[in-house]
């Protein structure tokens, strides 16, 4: 039976009510205000994509996830979900397995949004963040749900976890990701090496990006970065001079604009 627990909606209003709390009792930046610039902006983004992209775009996601199943079944004459390598093992087990394949796959994906000149305009949607906070996490164009659960789909239906273990691993995702784009001074201590914090995350929406790419793609597990040389943490509490992206003066800030037009500059109305 089902019950409000079993609802990620119920998770992704605690947590969030959790961060907000966090931040008023113990900011980092303690300059910091609550009613900051486009926070009303803001709070559109965590309720469409945490909440409502499900009921606009669902029937979308549900034609790529068969498309993709579809895909397997000519290479290898059985459906991905009937594999299922995981679904005899604990719901512990298959929580683990989820949530480091999931988190693998979405440093990937971040990678690729950096990496890629069209998929950075639709990136960058998130990257226009100038004044970091819990909400933060949220603001991205929902284009970037169906980028990654398209990714997505197939290595999870391989594993057969039960909708309890992706429950709970989206749960942690969020909490990290909300954690990551918070006000708070956290680094984690020696776990900094496996898991992302606030004070590494901050970094990676430094405006003038370190490297080709920039830096900090992890959204859970930092080892990623570590692992991969893309990795940048001062051990000291510092922040970047600023936040957002190099010509973001150029790029309508609007909602609007946004929502439907993301990779179109304002300066010449084109999309290049």
């Amino acid at each position: 039976m089902e019950t409000v627990v079993s609802k990620y909606w119920f998770w992704l209003a605690a947590l969030s009510a959790g961060c907000l709390a966090a931040e008023r009792i113990s900011p980092w930046r303690k300059e910091q205000k609550l009613a900051r610039p486009e926070f009303v902006q803001d709070l559109f983004w965590l309720a469409f994509n945490g909440y409502f992209f499900a009921f606009v775009f669902g029937p979308v996601l549900r034609v790529i996830n068969s498309g993709m199943d579809g895909l397997f079944v000519a290479a290898f004459h059985a459906r991905a979900n009937a594999v299922r390598f995981v679904a005899g093992q604990p719901l512990w087990a298959q929580f683990a397995a989820a949530l480091v394949l999931a988190d693998f796959i979405e440093w990937c994906v971040h990678n690729l949004l950096h990496r890629s000149n069209w998929l950075w305009r639709i990136h960058r949607v998130h990257h226009s963040i100038v004044i970091m906070d819990w909400i933060g996490n949220f603001r991205f164009h929902w284009g970037e749900i169906i980028i990654y659960n398209t990714f997505k789909y197939l290595p999870l239906a391989l594993l057969g976890t039960r909708w309890q273990a992706l429950l709970a691993a989206a749960v942690v995702s969020t909490a990290i990701g909300h954690l990551n784009h918070s006000n708070l001074n956290i680094s984690w201590g020696p776990l900094r090496y496996v898991l992302n914090s606030p004070r590494m995350h901050i970094w990676h929406h430094e405006k003038e990006h370190r490297g080709k790419a920039g830096v900090n793609f992890a959204i859970v597990f930092s080892l990623w970065d570590w692992l991969f040389g893309t990795a940048y943490m001062p051990r000291e509490a510092l922040l970047p001079e600023a936040i957002g992206f190099k010509g973001q003066e150029n790029v309508p800030a609007g909602l609007a604009n946004r929502f439907f037009v993301p990779w179109v500059d304002s300066k010449n109305g084109v999309v290049e």
